[in-house]
């Protein structure tokens, strides 16, 4: 049996990782999790019954970061130099790419950023495999392997989720009335600099209009606005993607949740600066019609207030959603394969 070391430090990371720690742990590997104190990264760690060890905590300024890089990248190998696993597991991180190759652990790296190709190619020596889905235009070499589907269907592959409806309704949700969730990002992250998500103006005329179909749900890194009449999200955040999956529009400038919610089947549009330099995974999403974006962010209101209106487009998408799976991998059982691949190496 192999011993394996997940690296997590967002709370992306804790759904795209989850079900790949639960079942190479249930097939009887040795498996470990590191945490890193970001948003709701432990709280979702907790919330699944994942046991997880804190190496560090996110600063309050950018500043601050590479001093965490460098106390976490320590803190690591002395974790991994008493572990001795055979694979660390992580998306693109100096420091768990780095304790792979100080402790002679084999490193596999899940990368579905392609604003980081910079950092990816410096790090790609001491990759044993960088895993990327098919839509990837930058081809990095031998140690580069490629999944059908985008990396959300780690856990939102048919195989992977069923929406409980009952647990919306236990949190005040009508999963039978139409109702509206919007996602608004801080645009905080090192891959964020230089973008700008939706405006002010904006996030107001999405919760006025959208307010006219239903209820309007919104969640914000930054906290909801003091003048916006909507109500904050009502589901604990292991519930999220039950919310996503009932509701009628789905409007963001994430690009995790938008690709979420056009997975689950929901209307979805997208806004923000960075749709005028289209990642290549939203150029196949957008063909396949389960998510529009828009950088006009008036253009974008426009839409999603159509499609609120619209009692016919959850059909289109489910319809569109159940045509684009028919093509794509469960992205966990990729995982699991790759990872005992490499183990055994």
């Amino acid at each position: 049996m192999s011993r394996i070391h997940f690296d997590v430090t967002h709370p992306a990371h804790v759904h795209l990782f989850r079900h790949a720690i639960r079942d190479l742990a249930d097939a009887g590997h040795g498996v470990v999790v590191t945490s890193r104190r970001k948003e709701i990264t432990t709280d979702l760690l907790d919330a699944y019954g994942i046991p997880h060890t804190v190496l560090s905590t996110m600063g309050e300024r950018k500043t601050g970061l590479l001093s965490e890089w460098g106390l976490r990248g320590a803190r690591m190998v002395r974790y991994d130099w008493r572990y001795k696993p055979d694979v660390i597991v992580s998306r693109v991180s100096p420091t768990a790419v780095a304790a792979a190759a100080a402790t002679g652990a084999k490193s596999v790296v899940f990368h579905d950023h392609e604003g980081t190709t910079r950092m990816t190619k410096a790090l790609l020596p001491f990759i044993d495999r960088l895993c990327t889905s098919t839509t990837f235009g930058t081809d990095y070499g031998t140690p580069h392997r490629r999944h059908d589907g985008v990396q959300e269907l780690a856990y939102l592959h048919p195989n992977r989720f069923e929406a409980d409806r009952d647990r919306l309704r236990e949190h005040g949700v009508d999963p039978d009335e139409p109702y509206a969730v919007l996602r608004f990002v801080s645009m905080g992250a090192h891959h964020d600099v230089g973008l700008e998500g939706l405006s002010s103006d904006a996030k107001r005329r999405l919760v006025d209009e959208l307010s006219a179909f239903g209820p309007v749900y919104v969640s914000a890194e930054d906290g909801i606005p003091t003048d916006l009449s909507a109500e904050p999200v009502p589901v604990p955040p292991a519930a999220i993607h039950d919310l996503l999956a009932e509701a009628g529009t789905v409007v963001t400038d994430s690009n995790t949740m938008a690709t979420e919610a056009g997975l689950l089947g929901t209307p979805t549009v997208r806004s923000g600066s960075y749709t005028s330099t289209e990642f290549s995974n939203f150029e196949v999403l957008g063909e396949a019609g389960i998510v529009e974006s828009y950088g006009d962010e008036g253009r974008a209101v426009d839409r999603a207030v159509e499609l609120a209106g619209d009692p016919d487009a959850p059909d289109r998408w489910e319809r569109k959603r159940d045509a684009y799976l028919e093509g794509a991998d469960d992205v966990t059982e990729f995982m699991v394969d790759t990872i005992l691949e490499v183990a055994s190496e």
